[in-house]
């Protein structure tokens, strides 16, 4: 649960927040050209030191949304136990986000996950390459877009056998 003296803090220093609670659990969205600054506000001011996870939702042909792609910031503050999601909307042709790797270096490998399966784009990452498929792989396989049965990317990829004995 998220303490109201952090909300209130988060309220105080950014315009156009959007909090809401279920169930103790304190979401919180944010503009897109906001998100690092909130971010980093919530890192180095309130205490969020633990950045749990970074992920995607994609919302095409959902009912009522209005933008393509939800992108979700799990954090918490290890001393207090607080813990926030922080979410933000980006939407195609090239879905861009700022990079988190400058706040917590753990966020590394979790925007690479998100780039190789959904396909959002990190602007200031050091390094953002495939992570789970291989490079020659050019979809983006958890787009709700992409088809079930997929678009016969596996049968142009080698087969990599364990050596034996």
């Amino acid at each position: 649960m998220t303490e109201p003296q952090t909300i209130d803090a988060l309220k105080a220093a950014f315009q156009g927040l959007s909090v809401s609670e279920f169930r103790g659990q304190t979401r919180v969205v944010v503009p897109l050209g906001s998100i690092h600054d909130v971010l980093q506000e919530l890192k180095q001011r309130l205490g969020f030191d633990l950045l749990i996870d970074v992920t995607c939702v994609d919302y095409l042909n959902y009912r009522g949304a209005k933008d393509r792609f939800g992108m979700v910031y799990l954090l918490a503050n290890a001393e207090t136990n607080e813990r926030i999601t922080v979410r933000t909307f980006v939407n195609d042709p090239q879905p861009t986000v700022p990079s988190v790797v400058d706040l917590w270096q753990g966020a590394n490998w979790l925007e690479r996950e998100v780039w190789d399966l959904f396909g959002i784009r990190f602007s200031g990452h050091p390094d953002l390459r495939r992570i789970v498929l291989p490079e020659g792989f050019e979809a983006h396989p958890l787009r709700k877009d992409y088809p079930l049965q997929g678009r016969g990317e596996r049968h142009n990829l080698p087969v990599i056998r364990r050596a034996e004995g």
